[in-house]
């Protein structure tokens, strides 16, 4: 099986090396990462300059672009043969509920979802990131029993937390939905040293709401959350709906 590693984290972020060490114990392992720290980038493209790609000493292939460019670059021109499957991450943090709409790990999976490539996202829901390592086999396992139920459902791709805890703890895998994630305070105005205004995006106090199989609640509880992700926005429940509005220029 061959295999596409990617992530938003940069080709040095300890996440990518242990998604790498544990695919490698399923297949033929590529990296293709960012250069540098590509977090919320979500899907955007590199259209206005040119990518470059530099080869690291161990093989991962190194691009000055987003994990989306990361992914077109691998499958269209750095692979000798289309990939089997991509799996980006593991994430320096959760990626939850409304996450997944700014995450540069789950577009990298998403891009390749788009191109008709398998995908999985892997994220750690934590921050204690030097303990990664020690997710390897757990991550095996999970990556592994989805690839074994066959073939995945059309423009689908899986997005994985781990919880913050001894992964020799964790409960069991859980099937979830989307939480719904909601930030206070998430935006710090101040004053720069020349007397100017500046805005700071992040932070803040996050609280949570969501369905008991939410994703969220899985890593409360201890368990990985493994939730499938559809690549079709549309929402069909209302479309009748809406055709009955009348709509005319």
């Amino acid at each position: 099986m061959r295999i596409l590693c990617t992530n938003d984290d940069g080709y040095l972020a300890l996440g990518i090396g242990v998604l790498a060490s544990a695919a490698r114990m399923i297949g033929s392992v590529t990296v293709v990462a960012p250069d540098r720290e590509q977090s919320a980038t979500s899907n955007s493209l590199t259209i206005h300059n040119p990518l470059r790609v530099r080869r690291t000493t161990d093989g991962s292939l190194v691009v000055d672009g987003t994990p989306t460019d990361c992914v077109i670059l691998a499958v269209n021109e750095l692979m000798d043969q289309k990939p089997d499957i991509c799996f980006s991450g593991i994430n320096h943090g959760s990626n939850m509920g409304e996450d997944v709409l700014y995450s540069g790990t789950v577009a990298g999976a998403m891009e390749a979802t788009v191109i008709g490539i398998p995908a999985i996202a892997v994220s750690y829901a934590g921050d204690a990131f030097e303990d990664l390592a020690a997710w390897e086999d757990v991550v095996t396992s999970v990556l592994r029993g989805i690839i074994e139920q066959g073939d995945f459902p059309v423009d689908t791709l899986f997005n994985v937390n781990l919880p913050p805890i001894d992964p020799a703890k964790v409960r069991g895998v859980r099937i979830t939905s989307l939480g719904k994630r909601r930030y206070s305070d998430s935006l710090t105005k101040a004053v720069d040293p020349n007397g100017r205004d500046y805005y700071w995006i992040g932070g803040g106090e996050v609280s949570w709401t969501g369905a008991e199989d939410s994703d969220f609640t899985a890593i409360r509880e201890g368990y990985v959350s493994v939730t499938p992700l559809h690549l079709d926005l549309t929402n069909y429940k209302l479309l009748e709906e809406i055709r009955g509005w009348r709509l005319s220029l």
